[in-house]
């Protein structure tokens, strides 16, 4: 069963949407489902509805409500991508970790479910990892993240488990990018990375060309596995 609910945010109390998708029966955990710079479209609504078939409740805050309330954009149509740029580029990164927060806190206190992980993709990559450094998030996951060396100076922060997926011909990160994010995090005691050699950015997007099967598939067993071990 999906429905939309609505979220109040910590910093100026006003509210905002997100879907949920809620299981047959009584949710094992929660997971936060980070959106992409495409807003809460139909991929990451089959992200979350995937997951209520796991047994998990799947929350996915629209975190751009206070640019476009409801956007939703398709990465395949040249202009919808552009202006998805657009929207990533005047977007409060800061205020988005605040926004998951709001949900971690909904989820605990209105649904009742205490362990609360998330998983991320793209723009919802970065935040995943910035989500495990800043909130108290009981697991995370991010897909292809963009820019997560300029975040490791707060890998210290991350207290609980943190996987994150790489795919080596990213176009939007370089080798040198994922050198350091090797380099800074390959040690770190609740950190896990994957490399998915050969692959782009959004291998594992739901719909669309950009979607890689097999890679996918890899990279959402672990997933699967990873949630199973640290929301049991």
């Amino acid at each position: 069963m999906s429905e939309t609910v609505t979220v109040t945010s910590l910093t100026d109390n006003e509210e905002f949407d997100a879907y949920v998708a809620r299981p047959a029966d009584t949710p094992k955990a929660a997971i936060v489902v980070i959106q992409e710079i495409f807003g809460v479209n139909a991929g990451i609504r089959r992200k979350c509805d995937k997951l209520a078939e796991d047994g998990y409740l799947a929350v996915a805050p629209d975190l751009f409500w206070r640019l476009e309330p409801g956007i939703e954009l398709d990465p395949d149509v040249e202009p919808e991508f552009q202006r998805a740029l657009d929207l990533m580029g005047k977007f409060n990164q800061d205020q988005g970790i605040r926004d998951i927060e709001a949900t971690i806190h909904h989820i605990r206190e209105r649904e009742g479910v205490k362990k609360v992980g998330a998983v991320g993709y793209c723009l919802g990559g970065r935040l995943a990892y910035m989500t495990a450094a800043r909130t108290d998030a009981d697991a995370t996951v991010g897909y292809y993240g963009v820019g997560i060396d300029e975040l490791l100076r707060e890998k210290n922060a991350i207290a609980n488990p943190l996987m994150l997926h790489i795919p080596t011909e990213d176009g939007f990160v370089d080798k040198d990018t994922q050198k350091a994010m090797h380099d800074g995090l390959d040690d770190h005691p609740k950190v896990t990375l994957y490399d998915y050699e050969g692959l782009d950015h959004g291998f594992a997007t739901e719909f669309g060309k950009r979607r890689s099967e097999d890679a996918a598939q890899l990279a959402d067993k672990r997933t699967a596995e990873f949630f199973a071990e640290h929301l049991a």
